[in-house]
């Protein structure tokens, strides 16, 4: 519990970027046109391939007894993937409805 409470304290800059980020993106999901959401949700699903593979590093460089920074890293590889699975199936799906029935 201690290691959690340092680790806040020490990253409390990185956490208030984190919270100002979610904010953000929210304000600017919910602004977005519905003609524009397939094409922004494909290149939304190329950011979590980048979030993955960033995560996968930080995963790779930190120490192996640090059991936050590894359990942080897999959280983030596993929704990165749940995300870009879910998006490109989202996605295939959106781009059906405007194909032409035989």
């Amino acid at each position: 519990m201690n290691e959690l409470i340092e680790f806040i304290s020490n990253n409390l800059d990185l956490l208030y970027i984190l919270i100002l980020a979610i904010f953000i993106g929210v304000e600017l999901i919910k602004n977005v046109p519905t003609v524009l959401h397939t094409p922004l949700m494909s290149g939304a699903n190329a950011l979590s391939g980048v979030v993955i593979v960033g995560a996968i590093i930080v995963m790779l460089q930190s120490d192996p007894t640090h059991y936050i920074a590894l359990a942080l890293g897999f959280v983030a590889v596993v929704l990165g993937m749940i995300n870009v699975v879910g998006g490109f199936a989202m996605t295939d799906r959106m781009l059906q409805m405007f194909k032409k029935k035989k």
